[in-house]
C-alpha cells in the first residue's frame, strides 16, 4: 500500500477478489505472475505470465523495484496492443 501511495494510488480500501467475480468476458490481455501452469485459463488474446518474485517476501525497496517493474511491463504491454 506505502509503495503504491508513493506513486498517488489509493490502495487502502482494495480487497483482492477471485475470478469468480469477474464476468467470463474475452480480455485483450491476461497477465499472471509467477504461476505457470497452474494459472487458471481466461479467454484473452494475449496471455503472459511474468515471473516476478512475491512481494510479500520483500523489503520496502524490493517491492520497489517489483513495483517499478511491473509499471515497466505494463506500459511495454500497452505499446504492443
Amino acid at each position: 500500500i506505502a509503495a503504491m501511495a508513493e506513486r498517488g494510488v489509493d490502495l487502502t480500501a482494495h480487497a483482492s477478489k477471485g475470478l469468480a467475480a469477474v464476468e467470463q468476458l474475452a480480455f485483450d490481455a491476461a497477465i499472471t505472475m509467477g504461476c505457470g501452469d497452474a494459472c487458471p485459463h481466461v479467454r484473452a488474446r494475449v496471455r503472459e505470465d511474468w515471473a516476478l518474485p512475491d512481494p510479500r517476501e520483500l523489503d520496502a525497496n524490493g517491492v520497489r523495484e517489483v513495483r517499478d517493474e511491473i509499471e515497466r511491463r505494463v506500459m511495454e504491454l500497452l505499446a504492443r496492443l
